[in-house]
Parts: C-alpha cells; sequence; structure tokens
C-alpha cells in the first residue's frame, strides 16, 4: 500500500468511528443539566466542563494528512457577503495589530488541556478588514486538507478568537495547524481549523465537514453539545 492509500485508509476509518460514536450519541461524562451554563460560573472555578479530563500534552487530531506549506506561500481568502473580498498573506497577517491570549481547549473527544498562549491576529480585527454584510450571521471555513466548519459569526467577535500564528512563543508547527490556524475557545476544538483557507460570510448555516456526519452545529463545551 502506498503512502496515498495509507493516508486514505486512516483518514475513512477515522471517519467511521467518530460517524458511529455520533450515531450511537456516545456518552463521555454524566447527564447534562436541564440548565447547563453557556460558559464557566463566574467565580466558582469552575474550569472543567461536562465529560472532559485534563491533559497536559496536546494531541494531535485531523483526517490524516498535514499540508506541507511554508508560510511565504500560505493564503487565506475572505470572501462571501463582505464589502471588500480579500486575500491575505502571511506578511498581511504581520501588517495588523498582534494580539496574545491565554485560553483552555475543550475537544469533543473528551480531553482540555489548560492555558494555551496563543499570538496572532484577533479575529475581529480581521473581519473587520472586509466590511461584512448585516446579513451576513455564519461563515463557512476552509482547510488546505480539505477540512470545512461552520460557525455563527458571532463567534469571530469573541475576545479570544483568533487566527493564530504561535503557540507558547513559538510558531505553530505543521502538526497543530501551522503556519495559522483559527481558534475559538468557546466551542469545542473541531471549530478551530488547523491549515485555514478561506473563510465565506453567508446568509445560512451550512454544514461543515463534521457537521455533515452527526456533530452538533454549533459545539458549545458547556452544553455538552457535541452531536446532533
Amino acid at each position: 500500500m502506498n503512502d496515498d492509500a495509507m493516508v486514505a485508509a486512516k483518514r475513512a476509518k477515522l471517519v467511521r468511528e467518530k460517524e458511529r460514536w455520533a450515531r450511537e450519541g456516545r456518552r463521555f461524562g454524566g447527564a447534562v443539566p436541564v440548565a447547563a451554563p453557556v460558559a464557566a460560573p463566574a467565580g466558582t472555578g469552575r474550569r472543567l466542563p461536562l465529560g472532559q479530563h485534563e491533559v497536559k500534552d496536546w494531541p494531535v487530531l485531523d483526517l490524516g494528512t498535514h499540508p506541507n506549506l511554508p508560510a511565504k506561500d500560505w493564503t487565506l481568502s475572505i470572501e462571501g457577503l463582505v464589502d471588500c473580498p480579500t486575500m491575505f498573506s502571511f506578511d498581511d497577517l504581520a501588517l495588523i495589530p498582534q494580539t496574545e491570549r491565554v485560553s483552555d481547549i475543550h475537544c469533543v473527544t473528551s480531553w482540555s488541556r489548560y492555558d494555551n498562549r496563543w499570538r496572532g491576529v484577533a479575529a475581529r480585527d480581521l473581519i473587520a478588514e472586509v466590511r461584512p454584510r448585516d446579513e451576513a450571521r455564519f461563515v463557512l471555513i476552509k482547510s488546505y486538507d480539505g477540512y470545512t466548519v461552520n460557525l455563527p459569526v458571532d463567534y469571530l467577535y469573541e475576545p479570544d478568537s483568533l487566527l493564530a500564528t504561535h503557540w507558547s512563543d513559538r510558531p505553530l508547527t505543521r502538526e497543530h495547524g501551522g503556519p495559522v490556524r483559527l481558534v475559538v475557545p468557546a466551542l469545542y476544538f473541531w471549530k478551530s481549523a488547523k491549515w485555514i483557507r478561506s473563510i465565506r460570510f453567508i446568509e445560512h448555516d451550512i454544514k461543515g465537514f463534521w457537521e455533515s456526519r452527526g456533530y452538533h452545529m454549533l459545539g458549545d463545551p458547556w452544553k455538552e453539545q457535541r452531536y446532533a
């Protein structure tokens, strides 16, 4: 079996397994409370959503392909319902004020990692450059490995959402989505697309890769929105 066939087989096995989880509504923790909080209750010190466990490493999860994309060749197109469709290069990002954030990761496969230090461009600063129209209520995001994910546009305005180029003061590695990945800490981490390639602003929600395979359209970890 050649390398391409091995990658395809690995991807197919991964997708089948996660589709099975969605069909079975696989549970990682206890029952979801009727009034699950949208975020950790202020002042309680609560940090771990239901069904999650803390890890110290950073697991690598993807579709089995790590695009070999030098920063000099990376581009991001922002298109759709915007007044100024724009193609950004890696150098263009450096001209936008840089942002540093510390946030937690919550993966739908049940692990959480605390205190991740990111550097990059705040998503809201980037989209201010293209001026989304009022009717743009969602985005569909595409990656260089063929992955897609959907988001309500409001999540790009969250203060912790950014296009990250660095993690722990070092450039993002290829396996973790370098040179540029999306980071949306408010949602399960499958929404934080690696190797981001395009952002399309749209009026109506469109299912992404995992959403088309039984996963939740939003993915709020504090409501344990794993599956549709």
